[in-house]
């Protein structure tokens, strides 16, 4: 690889996924992998393959499904975790294991209960084992912007002699400033004498708003990959965000000394993916994906932009795929333009008849609203592959509002497959909806979040709910959209019940880099 090539290593599926209530379902994982690929990231994280039967099998079949990027899965330096990994990337076209320990003083007292000795023995010891399993293995140094220099210089070298192409030194809790992050880099390059020998990465956290700050002050020192996710999605705070590493690049370069392979007119789509997936709205104010991004309200900015865009664009959103959500179909499309849109998007049906109930729902959704947009098809999937696997579904709903009395809610729903039908009165029709629906549920569930976002622009926009509960330690997110706000809030309420039921559970193990 030359020494101008950024690698970007995609996370979304792993570290993206650990955010509260983000737990993707395989076939969504494919999904996005299939997405990343079209943009060309280089390496992605499928997940922690030791984790759970589910992110196994996720793992294996992201690995099966992606040709034209390297797919990787996470594993603590300790054998079943790279011999699980190993397993489920039997069957990529290039697969990486990413084993990592801690190697902070606070984290091998506290949390490993190890000696040094003990734990640089370890990697070397995970890093040999991985490496029989596959040609590419990634160690990270958890903790490793708390890490003693001296400590850190002796595991990096010890690693990268025992087979590890690419060091991650990742910000794990987000502590890190970017001239002392960047500093630490170059130390470690001109201290290690095998430096040379591998790639150095970067993974950084958002505790402090730092994380894509101190990203590119890694690069700027010698940093050749970056870990990131789409929308900035993960633990805490969140990680880098990709799309912002790769158009700060891109834009900046007179400023960065590097290039990555990413094809950018894909970043859009794929930010309205996750989003729906994950049910984590993106913030209108957000770099490059917001609503907001491009838009100009001051009449200064205006008028400027009117007669030069570069006065106040330093970037063109057509370059990063806002053109990708004009109009494109309507209540006239036939089945092979709605396909061709579907696959245009990296959405592939498994047979005729997943692809026939969807265009039903299309069909369904073009009456009530006369554009249908990208964002409107990947929500029909998503309701559509929730429907396939649902314990609870929505039927049909009833709503009284009136000034001075109180709003009123009848709902019909299924329970495997025997329809119910329950009413209540609520604070509001959205409030009278889901007490409706616990009367005969009673699901034991905390509301922890209700949120609600236009997918769309206009008055017959489809509205995206979603509705975070929690029960026992266990947090779950349900999404659901409808051009009716309260049918959606209903089908979001039933959508995390639905996944609360079905035993989806949080990662056992949530240690990570």
């Amino acid at each position: 690889m030359s020494n101008d090539q950024l690698v970007i290593f995609d996370t979304t599926l792993r570290d993206g996924e650990q955010s509260p209530g983000a737990s993707m379902t395989r076939d969504e994982k494919v999904r996005i992998a299939k997405m990343l690929e079209k943009m060309r990231v280089d390496v992605i994280e499928a997940g922690f393959a030791i984790a759970s039967p589910g992110d196994f099998e996720a793992v294996k079949a992201v690995a099966e499904a992606v040709r034209d990027a390297r797919v990787c899965s996470l594993a603590r330096a300790v054998g079943p975790d790279i011999l699980r990994a190993g397993e489920a990337l039997k069957g990529a076209a290039a697969g990486r294991i990413h084993t990592f320990i801690a190697t902070s003083p606070i984290h091998m007292k506290y949390k490993l209960q190890m000696e040094p000795e003990q734990v640089l023995e370890q990697a070397v010891i995970a890093v040999k084992k991985a490496r029989d399993l596959v040609d590419d293995v990634e160690f990270s140094l958890e903790d490793g912007s708390r890490s003693e220099h001296d400590f850190m210089y002796r595991i990096i070298e010890a690693v990268i002699d025992a087979g590890a192409g690419t060091v991650n030194i990742p910000d794990t809790v987000g502590y890190g400033e970017p001239g002392e992050y960047g500093a630490m880099f170059k130390r470690v390059i001109d201290n290690v004498p095998n430096a040379d020998k591998a790639i150095f990465s970067t993974h950084c956290h958002n505790d402090l708003g730092l994380a894509v700050a101190n990203s590119l002050a890694a690069v700027m020192n010698g940093v050749r990959q970056v870990e990131c996710t789409i929308n900035g999605l993960g633990e805490r705070a969140g990680n880098a965000s990709l799309e912002e590493i790769v158009m700060a690049v891109r834009t900046r370069k007179d400023i960065f000394p590097v290039q990555t392979r990413i094809d950018p007119a894909h970043i859009v789509p794929t930010s309205r993916l996750v989003s729906t997936i994950t049910g984590f709205p993106v913030q209108p104010n957000k770099a490059i994906v917001g609503a907001n991004a491009f838009a100009h309200e001051s009449g200064i900015h205006q008028d400027g932009v009117l007669k030069h865009r570069e006065t106040y664009e330093i970037m063109r959103a057509e370059d990063v795929g806002w053109n990708t959500n004009k109009l494109v179909l309507g209540k006239h499309s036939g089945r092979a333009a709605v396909k061709a849109r579907f696959e245009e998007l990296g959405i592939v049906f498994a047979d005729a008849g997943e692809f026939n109930a969807v265009f039903q729902a299309f069909k369904v959704l073009a009456d009530k609203k006369h554009e249908i947009f990208d964002e409107d098809l990947q929500a029909l999937v998503s309701d559509a592959g929730q429907e396939a696997r649902e314990i609870f579904q929505f039927e049909s709903m009833e709503v009284q509002c009136k000034t001075g009395q109180a709003p009123s809610a009848t709902i019909s729903f299924s329970i495997r497959d025997a329809v119910k039908t329950a009413g209540s009165e609520g604070s509001g029709p959205v409030d009278a909806v889901f007490k409706a629906i616990e009367t005969e549920v009673h699901s034991g569930a905390d509301l922890k979040l209700y949120s609600v976002n236009a997918i769309t622009q206009g008055t017959e926009a489809q509205g995206d709910v979603t509705v975070r509960l929690e029960r026992d330690g266990h947090l779950v997110n349900g999404v659901g959209a409808d051009t009716d706000i309260v049918a959606a809030s209903a089908k979001a309420y039933l959508n995390a019940l639905n996944l609360l039921e079905s035993g989806a559970r949080p990662h056992p193990q949530r240690d990570g880099v």
